[in-house]
């Protein structure tokens, strides 16, 4: 028999459900590594018990979830052991089935933080460019200049790569 959904966090499972694997794919894209988007999605989630914002509707919470794991994988980029921190040879942090997605994707993940982070919400997300510039906390002028100047860098990698 299956219990109603009365006790406290349910929320916090219910969120869990709908937009933990958008929130990996977010962390994955900024940090490149499996066990640090898993970590990132988590200590959102943390976040969401601990803070218990209160939110106007679902796009929202959204929002809000977003915000906070964009702004822990900068944070989790700026610190310093992270700096030092050596890559295991051999580890592939993403997949896919489709090389050609794959080849896209590892450029996307190459770009620095500020590019990929609005390209993964305008490509990937399907976000408007008013929605990632309120996410971010960004001007609108901002995310078009990133998203330019982030459409630039992968070309400029597609092309060296289409010349080797």
């Amino acid at each position: 028999m299956q219990q109603p959904m009365t006790r406290p966090g349910n929320h916090v499972i219910q969120s869990y459900e709908v937009y933990a694997e958008m929130l990996y794919r977010i962390a994955l894209v900024h940090l490149g590594s499996r066990q640090d988007a898993e970590e990132a999605t988590q200590d959102t989630f943390i976040k969401l018990i601990e803070k218990a914002p209160v939110f106007k509707d679902d796009e929202h919470q959204k929002a809000w979830l977003i915000r906070v794991i964009t702004n822990h994988c900068k944070n989790l980029l700026g610190r310093g052991w992270r700096k030092r921190e050596v890559k295991l040879e051999g580890v592939e942090p993403v997949t896919s089935d489709n090389p050609e997605e794959l080849a896209i994707l590892q450029l996307v993940l190459a770009l620095p933080v500020k590019y990929k982070a609005v390209i993964h919400l305008y490509y990937y997300e399907d976000y408007p460019i008013q929605e990632i510039s309120r996410i971010l906390q960004i001007s609108e002028s901002a995310v078009k200049m990133r998203l330019q100047r982030g459409r630039q860098l992968l070309k400029l990698e597609l092309e060296g790569a289409e010349v080797e």
